[in-house]
């Protein structure tokens, strides 16, 4: 599904504020897998998604998306794959414009647009019944603008928009980092629920080791711009936080490296 070959990325080279953000990175993902990446502040996580979703390119390496090189394709032209939640709630949804107009968008997503009328009453139906699996009473809410819910329910109806139509990857970038914590868990519920009913293939970055290790069919560690740890199957069904914390200080040869956001997310 996704084969990210020797891949490497520098910010700012030459200059005083020079950053290697990935160096030599190799990953594959097969179709239907679940990966969550975890690793300290720096680590290249981010980067690496933001690779993958096309916000910054490669300086060398290739990115395939289902046989198709993507490496050097735009980030809008990618979005027709693609599907992503960010880490903060206000960046998924358009806060002026009604959750059905919202959906309507993510519906349409990569197909040509018609003269029709807006949104028809089958389509109407079709949100309710979407937002009646959020469990959140949004789908008695149709018209209403989505800047007038709250940061749990924009990331939920986020998540519902992102898999509307089955993309063939979903990036979720932190995506619970902002909520509180019961309603981070309502997110993260909710985003295992889809990627197993579309058997969607899915690459989560978290800070936080309990669901890196409660969720996906796949764990990563990341340590300055490098993956130094991956378990899957049995190895990361036994895995505990303090495998994990103890992996990392053994990579990184020093205590200091598990960053205090890693420790209190736990």
């Amino acid at each position: 599904m996704l084969t990210i070959s020797h891949v490497s990325k520098t910010f700012n080279p030459g200059t005083i504020t020079e950053r290697k953000a990935l160096r030599d990175v190799s990953l594959e993902l097969e179709d239907g897998d679940f990966v969550t990446v975890i690793g300290g502040n720096g680590a290249g996580k981010s980067t690496l998604l933001n690779l993958i979703a096309g916000v910054h390119s490669c300086d060398s390496g290739a990115i395939v998306l289902n046989g198709r090189d993507i490496t050097e394709k735009k980030e809008h032209s990618r979005a027709k794959y693609l599907g992503r939640v960010f880490q903060d709630p206000m960046m998924g949804t358009a806060a002026t414009m009604q959750i059905q107009e919202n959906l309507a968008l993510a519906a349409r997503r990569g197909k040509k647009r018609g003269l029709g009328w807006g949104i028809t009453a089958k389509e109407k139906e079709f949100f309710k019944e979407q937002l009646t699996l959020l469990d959140l009473g949004l789908e008695k809410r149709l018209e209403a603008k989505v800047g007038l819910l709250s940061g749990g329910q924009r990331q939920a109806l986020t998540l519902l928009m992102a898999t509307l139509q089955k993309p063939e990857l979903l990036l979720l970038d932190e995506h619970t980092a902002a909520l509180d914590p019961k309603t981070a868990k309502k997110v993260l519920d909710l985003t295992e629920h889809f990627i197993m009913k579309d058997n969607l293939t899915a690459f989560m970055v978290t800070h936080n080791m309990k669901d890196a290790i409660r969720y996906g069919n796949k764990l990563i560690m990341m340590l300055d711009g490098k993956i130094v740890y991956e378990a899957s199957g049995e190895e990361k069904k036994n895995l505990q936080v303090s495998d994990l914390l103890a992996k990392f200080q053994t990579v990184s040869g020093n205590e200091d490296q598990v960053s205090d956001r890693m420790l209190l997310s736990n």
